[in-house]
């Protein structure tokens, strides 16, 4: 077999060619977000999806081919939501002293993630399965797409929402919470976690470490009280 399109042929059909590209987008925008001294606008995931996109629309390769191959990295995600346990029990004694101001600004920001999202779609005239999409597109990825799916929402739609609220929320977090003012890592990083999931949370252990661990406990709480709202607010709309 010599022919190179018949020897691409042969190795897109193997999950492994897709899984290994998957890794070699993450490590490309990972390497470029670090020659850029880690600008909120080289965002990893960010460049690793434009990359992506640009391999599978270059290979023409179905998403269905290219899932096949990448689904270990999304199967990934739901052991890593769960780890999301690990910082809220490591700064436990810190949550208690601050447990209402977070209970607060976690209901504050879970609520108008949804209720914003809808409002505005709405008004624009977008209805049915896509308001339902919509609603939990500020959840990580696993339960945003179980919510998207139990409310009759697209999951497919869910999760590519869920990626640009995470990158846009990573990109703008620093710049607009260094121009309020906002010093407390810790506050910090509870917002970065409720507005941006994982994506957000990966770039504020990059900012610093308290705001990373205080935004996972952010990211996994608003998981929680999404899975809870976005069902009766959606009823709002509907």
């Amino acid at each position: 077999m010599t022919d190179p399109a018949l020897i691409w042929s042969y190795l897109a059909q193997g999950p492994l060619l897709w899984l290994t590209v998957t890794l070699l987008a993450y490590w490309a925008g990972d390497a470029a977000s670090r020659a850029a001294g880690r600008r909120p606008l080289v965002n990893p995931v960010l460049v690793a999806v434009i990359l992506l996109a640009a391999v599978l629309g270059a290979t023409g390769t179905p998403y269905a081919t290219y899932f096949e191959g990448a689904q270990f990295v999304h199967f990934m995600l739901g052991p890593a939501t769960v780890a999301l346990a690990l910082p809220l029990y490591a700064n436990l004694a810190r949550v208690r002293r601050a447990m209402l101001p977070m209970l607060a600004g976690l209901l504050a920001g879970s609520v108008t993630a949804v209720l914003s999202a809808l409002a505005i779609a709405r008004a624009l005239g977008v209805d049915g399965s896509v308001l339902a999409s919509l609603a939990p597109k500020s959840a990580t990825a696993p339960v945003a797409i179980g919510i998207s799916e139990r409310l009759g929402g697209q999951p497919t739609l869910t999760a590519v929402l869920v990626l640009l609220t995470g990158v846009i929320g990573a990109i703008v977090a620093t710049p607009l919470l260094n121009a309020l003012g906002i010093r407390d890592w810790r506050a910090r990083g509870f917002a970065t976690g409720v507005a941006a999931h994982g994506i957000g949370t990966a770039r504020a252990f990059q900012v610093h470490e308290t705001a990373g661990a205080f935004a996972g406990i952010g990211m996994g709480l608003n998981a929680v009280l999404t899975a809870l709202i976005a069902p009766a607010i959606l009823r709002l709309f509907l």
